[in-house]
């Protein structure tokens, strides 16, 4: 079911903010810190109407491969789609950015999902001309008060950034615009519970969003719905998905191929099997932090021994904290 919302209908919620469970993104943790006046944004072609967005590197602590989340574009006479909206301070030059590219009005906006870093920029973007598409747990969770420490990188009460068009699991939504059938297709409690990847079917191009990157290990937020069975899960369908050609556009690191998924899911497995196995020894998680778990892709994966603050970035260790956390029963 697809659930239209009328702009003048938008209130945020009042939730109670000591029930708030609300695991942050690294970066959005650490927002208040990101100088945005030191952030640019390289421009890359991926086909001829398809573009892609991406922050400056050594930046954002939670992101330092890249600040931000990667933003998508097509571009052409029915106007712009953007996918994703980085974070809000970032507006005028995402922007500027768009506007080297095409003076078309931007037309619609797709949240891949509710992070800050991905979602900031929603209310300016709006009001541009933009609709928001998005997951409807999408939308319930951009209706909870922020943490503080996100500070200037999102509001957590204009009403416009919220999304004005919702759906839930099922078959993908299918929108045509600029010569371009665009599939979105929802997963399931994968990097958060509100997750939608953005196929361009003519150009056989894929926005993954955050369940897979290659600049540290994989992180999902329990917090807010995400599950690592679920980001198993997005792996298999994108390799169902995808063919050998097609160009998979994480919302953070590399873009990648579909040969670039058989490893990480392996590796994903069998860091899972190696945990497992301790949690059914007795082990507890510092006992399991020690023995290093991962050790065998460590020195393969970029960042994920990276010196930072307890709980930042995409290390080994809070993979191996996260996995252990869902595979442990509760007491």
């Amino acid at each position: 079911m697809i659930r239209l919302f009328r702009p003048s209908l938008l209130q945020p919620a009042m939730a109670a903010a000591g029930a708030l469970l609300f695991v942050m993104s690294a970066s959005a943790v650490a927002a208040q810190g990101i100088p945005f006046d030191r952030i640019e944004l390289r421009t890359e072609k991926l086909a001829p109407n398809i573009y892609t967005l991406t922050g400056s590197p050594d930046v954002d602590p939670g992101h330092p491969e890249a600040a931000g989340g990667r933003i998508g574009l097509l571009v052409g006479p029915d106007g712009v789609v953007m996918v994703d909206a980085q974070y809000a301070p970032l507006s005028d030059k995402v922007l500027a950015a768009i506007r080297r590219i095409s003076p078309a009005l931007i037309r619609v906006l797709i949240d891949t999902h509710e992070h800050p870093d991905h979602t900031g920029g929603n209310p300016n973007f709006a009001r541009q001309g933009a609709v928001i598409f998005a997951r409807e747990e999408t939308r319930e969770e951009l209706l909870r008060p922020l943490p503080a420490a996100v500070g200037a990188a999102a509001s957590g009460t204009d009403p416009a950034r919220l999304p004005v068009v919702t759906y839930g699991l099922g078959s993908s939504v299918k929108l045509h615009l600029d010569g371009e059938t665009i599939d979105l297709i929802p997963l399931r409690a994968a990097h958060t519970g509100g997750d939608t990847m953005v196929r361009f079917e003519t150009a056989d191009v894929i926005m993954i969003g955050d369940f897979y990157r290659n600049y540290g290990y994989p992180f999902f937020d329990p917090g807010n719905g995400g599950s690592l069975q679920g980001v198993l899960d997005a792996v298999d369908l994108t390799l169902k998905l995808a063919g050998p050609d097609t160009v998979l556009v994480p919302g953070h690191g590399s873009i990648i191929h579909r040969s670039d998924l058989v490893p990480y899911r392996l590796m994903i497995l069998d860091v899972r099997g190696r945990v497992q196995a301790m949690i059914d020894q007795g082990k507890t998680l510092k006992e399991v932090l020690a023995a290093k778990p991962t050790a065998p892709y460590d020195a393969k994966i970029p960042g994920a021994l990276a010196p930072l603050p307890a709980g930042f970035g995409n290390s080994a260790d809070r993979f191996v904290s996260l996995v252990y956390a869902q595979l442990k029963p509760a007491s």
